[in-house]
């Protein structure tokens, strides 16, 4: 008896014949690869052999390995970020349906992140911290470049610039001066003499010029810029600059407060202020109210923006006491 294929099966390989044929390609060809390839397995496919291989503490204290994992885990949200970023910005006819969409799915890694910082805050054992923290030196957070890059593409460059020489630096300035007085090179600095830790200083061989092109990338593609090019109604939607402001709130609020907690938690022990790893003038650097970095300071009041972070570090650190 011959086989007959079922209907189903019959439309799939038409429509596979439809793609393939006009790109001068052998169906068949394909079909026979196809029974060559192998079942895909879960392991094999998100490569779970390798990913749990990453985890290499520099110490035998067990809690390193709770460092290093929700580091890695950081970093695979915000790559999680990044992707919605290069959408919003790649897409040249984006509705303010799917803008508001990829905000949201922005918002919601922030969030997770967020709220799972206690697994850094109250998740490992302090003395274990203290001890294998000097192993890492100075390797620290702050050269996280997946972070940097969520910030460019976030914004309009100059509000990334150190709010002390926004005004110095002009409005015809380049991609290469605003990095040169980004924000955060004022937070990897020495507390005592105010020159640059080798933290920055191997950030900066690593990065800069990849954060130059990417500023380059994204100088009309930032959700900024993309915002401004929405008809007018769209920008006037609440939906859209109620999730605007939470972007904001929590990449330049939130998200820097949870580790000032987790910093006072562990470095602040009076009558001493411990360094972090890199050096890095934490006291200063995580704070808001003392780096007034605000994406988009156009849809704050001008009393939001004054009291930008104010009354959140105080609190923890009653919490803390």
């Amino acid at each position: 008896m011959k086989h007959q294929f079922k209907p189903e099966v019959l439309d799939q390989l038409k429509r596979l014949e439809e793609k393939y044929v006009p790109l001068g390609q052998s169906l068949a060809s394909y079909l026979e690869g196809l029974y060559h390839t192998d079942f895909l397995n879960y392991w094999d496919y998100i490569h779970l052999d390798t990913l749990l291989s990453l985890q290499n503490p520099r110490t035998t204290l067990p809690d390193e390995k709770i460092f290093i994992i929700y580091h890695q885990i950081t970093e695979l949200y915000f790559k999680l970020c990044l992707e919605e970023y290069r959408q919003i910005g790649d897409d040249p006819h984006i509705t303010a349906e799917w803008f508001l969409k990829r905000l949201k799915r922005i918002n919601r890694y922030f969030d997770n992140l967020i709220n799972s910082f206690d697994v850094m805050v109250e998740g490992m054992d302090p003395k274990q911290f203290l001890q294998f923290r000097m192993a890492l030196m100075p390797a620290s957070g702050f050269q996280s470049v997946q972070y940097r890059l969520v910030e460019i593409a976030s914004t309009d460059l100059r509000n990334l610039v150190d709010k002390d020489r926004r005004a110095a630096l002009g409005l015809q300035s380049t991609q290469e001066e605003m990095i040169g007085c980004i924000y955060w090179k004022e937070g990897a600095t020495e507390v005592a003499s105010g020159t640059k830790t080798l933290t920055l200083l191997r950030f900066e061989e690593k990065y800069t010029a990849q954060l130059i092109q990417f500023a380059k990338e994204y100088e009309h593609k930032n959700v900024w810029s993309v915002y401004k090019r929405l008809p007018a109604e769209a920008q006037q939607d609440p939906a859209i600059t109620n999730a605007m402001r939470s972007l904001d709130s929590n990449v330049n609020v939130n998200w820097p407060l949870v580790h000032y907690k987790s910093a006072v938690r562990y470095l602040q022990k009076d009558p001493e202020v411990i360094a972090a790893t890199g050096g890095t003038n934490w006291q200063k650097y995580l704070p808001p109210r003392f780096q007034k970095r605000i994406f988009y300071p156009e849809l704050w009041t001008d009393q939001e923006v004054g009291e930008w972070g104010r009354g959140w570090v105080e609190r923890v650190l009653k919490e803390l006491m």
